[in-house]
């Protein structure tokens, strides 16, 4: 049996992030056998998940993966369960890590995804325990959603709590632009991206409260139906662009000024199609 030294712990903890004293302990009870040195620390880290089962996760981050050269792009919010733990970098690229196997993956839920191989040392569970045995806090994959076959832009909020991913047709992505657009959205939360996706009943009713402001109004009296008409288009579209984002003024206003973001996005060859906001510990719809 190779006596284990300190390089031999050190090559370890550079491999897996785990505590220089675990990994000493784990080439101990694998006669310094560096591979199963790692399948030692893996089982040492399903363990503590399992014990911490139980812990409630009120905290976590929300992670983005775009590749648009592939056409597919998802979006993860990720738990756990102290705010410290949540901004760690380590937290902050498992986060990253998963969105990345969740866009490349065909899982429909979180526990299809969980079992699937993540790069070529174990599952995407075992990655996730790995980051456990570090933090030693409880982690959960929450949920996920994946988009494919479009043009898309991603945005998460400094701090890790909200994060969007945008769908757009078009003929090639504009990096900086869909981004700004997934910003506007974090900070705004349309409820709608096009027009078309308003229901008809809310629309109707937005155009009774227009209808009602205009016969309230004593300017109007008189005047034709045709001027009338126009002006209650001009209203309507104003109150549709409170909450359908193609018509929502740019947020940024200094870097576009006086645009709308379904002009931006129309300047660059794009259309917006839907987009997926998450908040940490929002509920699901």
């Amino acid at each position: 049996m190779p006596a284990v030294t300190p390089l031999m712990v050190k090559q370890l903890r550079d491999r897996t992030d785990q505590p220089m004293g675990l990994c000493k302990q784990a080439l101990d009870e694998s006669a310094g056998d560096m591979d199963a040195a790692i399948v030692w620390l893996q089982k040492q880290n399903s363990k503590m998940t399992a014990k911490r089962e139980g812990n409630e996760t009120a905290e976590g981050r929300i992670g983005v993966s775009v590749d648009n050269a592939a056409k597919v792009a998802a979006i993860v919010e990720m738990r756990c369960e102290s705010a410290p733990s949540a901004k760690s970098d380590q937290f902050i690229a498992l986060a990253n890590d998963l969105a990345k196997a969740a866009a490349g993956s065909k899982g429909a839920d979180a526990p299809a995804l969980l079992v699937e191989p993540f790069g070529g040392k174990g599952t995407v569970q075992d990655r996730i325990n790995d980051v456990v045995g570090v933090i030693r806090e409880k982690m959960v994959l929450h949920r996920f959603q994946r988009l494919e076959g479009g043009v898309y832009g991603g945005y998460v909020h400094h701090d890790g709590t909200v994060g969007v991913l945008l769908e757009c047709k078009g003929a090639a992505a504009n990096d900086e632009l869909l981004r700004d657009v997934a910003a506007h959205i974090a900070a705004l939360n349309p409820p709608y991206a096009i027009t078309t996706d308003v229901p008809s009943d809310v629309v109707e009713k937005e155009k009774g409260l227009v209808k009602a402001d205009m016969d309230a109004d004593p300017k109007n009296t008189g005047k034709p139906a045709n001027i009338l008409e126009k002006i209650a288009e001009g209203k309507l579209r104003t109150r549709l662009s409170e909450i359908v984002l193609s018509e929502q003024p740019m947020a940024n206003a200094g870097k576009y000024p006086n645009t709308s973001v379904g002009a931006a996005l129309k300047k660059a060859g794009l259309e917006p199609v839907r987009f997926v906001r998450f908040k940490v510990g929002a509920v699901a719809l």
